[in-house]
């Protein structure tokens, strides 16, 4: 790339991020504080950022997992649950809650709502991003937790700490693993795709995209372009000028994107991601209706009705979950020098 052409996109990109923060700021005015504790935010507190509807299955280890890991306080918009998840995240004595009737989709899938409360609560602390789905694993989570692994980045300098998304599933298909409320969630999905998955320098956002696991093998295998991004950074520490520009798989600047170049030799760790419930063949029907978690949502009506279909992803070359230190030895997490 000419020093022209660079000079140009960093322009560009810079202008970008300020029209997402002026977005962000615009669509605070959707937000209606439910419950606001931020009065007991520390100033070394780990925060957890999360739009939710309808997680009243998940939350309770949602919530139970990132307590034990090092979260002090979550900051959460309930885009209009009727499960009874608006009651429960009201009476935690540590989540801050805001409700919205509004558009997911029309709100960059929740991100706009997110980038106003980290850019009014987040600023100087270690921001965690997350889905109501996606537990974070990280290396040494039995002896550390993540205020252990925040003060190394901050010693030494790095202000991210990125992690591959990882799909669970039943070793059956997915109407026949029940899941118990509270329950680790690789109780009821204790299998992974361990190989397979491609990685990908973007030069655009200094990213390395991961396509990959079990989505990608039984929907995506003749359009791999259209298989989910498995990249992500869900945590930064926050400066008021951040944001994130697709869900947390890429944000600006462009820095925040540098996890897993190993050229940095940065620890990594895993969302173990929950998507595939037993429940996810309700949500199969219901979300095409909605039309509010693609971009484009016409192009994935193939693939909500595979959902639909009560699929077996498990084959041969299915892994059984058994830990951080497998999956480091895998190559899906690393603990860099962090050791």
């Amino acid at each position: 790339m000419s020093l022209i052409a660079e000079a140009w996109l960093k322009y560009r990109l810079r202008l970008r991020r300020r029209r997402l923060l002026l977005r962000a700021i615009r669509k605070r005015r959707e937000l209606s504080c439910v419950a606001n504790r931020t009065k007991d935010i520390q100033p070394s507190d780990i925060l957890c950022f999360a739009t939710v509807r309808n997680e009243m299955v998940r939350l309770p280890y949602f919530l139970e997992h990132h307590r034990a890991l090092g979260v002090s306080q979550f900051l959460m918009v309930d885009n209009g649950s009727d499960d009874g998840t608006g009651a429960y995240l009201e009476a935690q004595p540590d989540v801050s809650l805001w409700r919205t009737p509004k558009s997911y989709r029309a709100s960059r899938f929740g991100m706009d709502w997110l980038t106003w409360l980290q850019m009014r609560y987040g600023r100087g602390h270690w921001c965690l991003t997350l889905d109501a789905d996606e537990a974070l694993v990280i290396p040494h989570h039995e002896t550390r937790n993540l205020k252990d692994m925040t003060s190394w980045l901050d010693a030494h300098g790095v202000s991210i700490f990125s992690a591959l998304m990882l799909d669970l599933y039943p070793k059956a298909q997915l109407s026949a693993a029940p899941y118990t409320v509270g329950a680790h969630f690789t109780d009821a999905l204790g299998y992974y795709d361990a190989q397979g998955y491609d990685w990908e320098f973007q030069s655009k956002y200094k990213n390395i995209s991961i396509r990959g696991g079990p989505r990608k093998r039984k929907f995506f295998k003749d359009r791999p372009e259209l298989a989910p991004h498995m990249h992500k950074t869900p945590l930064i520490k926050w400066r008021w000028w951040y944001v994130y520009v697709s869900s947390t798989h890429i944000a600006l600047p462009t820095q925040l994107n540098i996890g897993f170049d190993a050229r940095h030799e940065l620890p990594t760790g895993v969302l173990l991601h929950a998507k595939f419930l037993n429940e996810a063949l309700l949500y199969s029907t219901a979300e095409p209706l909605r039309k509010e978690h693609f971009t484009h949502p016409e192009s994935y009506n193939d693939y909500y009705n595979k959902v639909a279909s009560d699929p077996i992803f498990w084959d041969e070359t299915s892994h059984i979950y058994r830990g951080w230190k497998a999956l480091e030895d895998e190559g899906l997490l690393t603990r860099g020098r962090w050791v």
